[in-house]
């Protein structure tokens, strides 16, 4: 399976962004898709995630309140909200699919390419 993820760009602060992802495959029931994002110079870090089957979701602390995950099963595409944005919410943002819920990389074997979101002050 391939992702592809787009929807990236400049956007001011206090702006909104929404990225999406679609999947080459449709996601198993079980399958969990997400984001990470990974600003300059820091590692690599969790952002929101949603279980294809059910739609539970999942959110980092940070982003708690100013984002929202949704699915689009017949799309096989998942999308990311994201409002009030800061400067701190520069990265590059990689969309993801793996078997299980972590807030960590190692459940996600499949990873998109990235799309670059800058929020300028």
């Amino acid at each position: 399976v391939q992702l592809q993820a787009s929807g990236g760009g400049l956007v001011q602060a206090g702006g909104s962004v929404r990225l999406s992802c679609a999947a080459s495959e449709r996601p198993f029931s079980s399958a969990v898709m997400g984001w990470f994002r990974q600003a300059p110079g820091k590692e690599r870090e969790f952002v929101s995630a949603i279980r294809w089957g059910g739609g539970r979701t999942y959110y980092t602390d940070s982003v708690k309140g100013r984002c929202t995950i949704t699915k689009d099963n017949a799309e096989n595409s998942v999308f990311l909200h994201m409002n009030s944005l800061k400067p701190e919410d520069t990265a590059v943002y990689y969309c993801v699919k793996g078997s299980t819920y972590l807030p960590s990389e190692d459940p996600y074997a499949v990873w998109g390419q990235g799309t670059l979101v800058t929020v300028s002050s």
